[in-house]
């Protein structure tokens, strides 16, 4: 069941490139990290002049960089995210919707974001790589030659810590995008007048409302959270001593006083044109369970 919903969307994500692949994950992160700090790169002034002189000074290839770790790191992901959060949503009471909606709605967020943080940990050193390798802007060479290859080159120049840094606030950020992504869902398809509707249409329609309602909303509320993670990242190629930010902290305070608080949202329209997957996954999962449920 879970099995079937990785593969459909490992398909859509390979056979939607460049579009949504290429276009908006790897220029998305691009765009939230890629700063004179980091590399020799001028910055970027938004999605259209990041794809232009990406495939101008990289190659059109260069779109593909960090998919095949993005592809290794989202069956893992996914499944545990799942499983996770059936898990745990289950050790909580019953709620009944219609007359404790704050527990009800309470309950889904905790589930949610409870899971996505025990996937995170787990999976977090592929996490870290998949962004490096797409985000490997410099000169037309890449930097990496592989997942195996920036593993290898993290450590040496950072230890075995170089793969976790910004994991803590990937954690914080992590609970309210997998708890709003979740929890948002479970709520909504909760009072959906069409959620075991005899019509496939209106009911796979009604379903995809609520999943990519509460995907685009995760993307927003947890998408500060993500730039702060994806800078501290990026730190790792250097030795510790050269690193721009200290920490979670220190990072927020630069980015808001260097660039304006609205940097660290930036990208974020790109990240919110991609929540049509993450909503087709939610819907094939309820479809696919309700099946077997039947």
């Amino acid at each position: 069941m879970l099995l079937q919903i990785l593969v459909r969307k490992l398909l859509r994500t390979t056979r939607s490139h460049p579009y949504f692949f290429c276009n908006k994950s790897r220029l998305n992160l691009i765009l939230q990290q890629c700063l004179p700090t980091f590399g020799e790169v001028a910055r970027y002034t938004g999605i259209v002049d990041c794809f232009t002189r990406v495939a101008k000074e990289q190659g059109v290839k260069a779109f593909w960089r960090g998919n095949f770790t993005n592809i290794v790191r989202y069956f893992p992901t996914q499944a545990f995210n799942f499983a996770f959060k059936d898990g745990i949503k289950a050790m909580f009471p019953k709620a009944d919707k219609n007359t404790e909606f704050l527990k009800f709605f309470m309950i889904n967020v905790a589930s949610g974001g409870l899971a996505g943080a025990g996937s995170l940990m787990i999976v977090y050193p592929l996490d870290y790589a998949r962004t490096r390798l797409a985000s490997d802007v410099g000169g037309g060479k890449a930097q990496f030659d592989g997942l195996f290859d920036c593993i290898k080159k993290t450590v040496a120049s950072s230890g075995i810590a170089g793969l976790y840094n910004g994991v803590g606030v990937s954690v914080f950020g992590i609970i309210p995008y997998r708890g709003t992504y979740f929890g948002l869902f479970d709520t909504l398809s909760g009072y959906n007048p069409y959620q075991k509707d005899e019509s496939n249409v209106l009911r796979a329609s009604s379903k995809f409302a609520c999943a990519q309602s509460s995907a685009i909303a995760a993307g927003y509320v947890s998408y500060p959270f993500d730039t702060i993670r994806r800078r501290l990242q990026m730190q790792s190629e250097v030795p510790k001593e050269k690193w721009v930010y200290k920490g979670t902290v220190d990072c927020f305070k630069k980015i808001v006083a260097d660039e304006g608080a609205a940097a660290l949202f930036k990208g974020a329209g790109a990240n919110a044109l991609r929540t049509v997957g993450a909503a087709l996954v939610l819907v094939l999962y309820s479809e696919i369970t309700a099946a077997f449920k039947n």
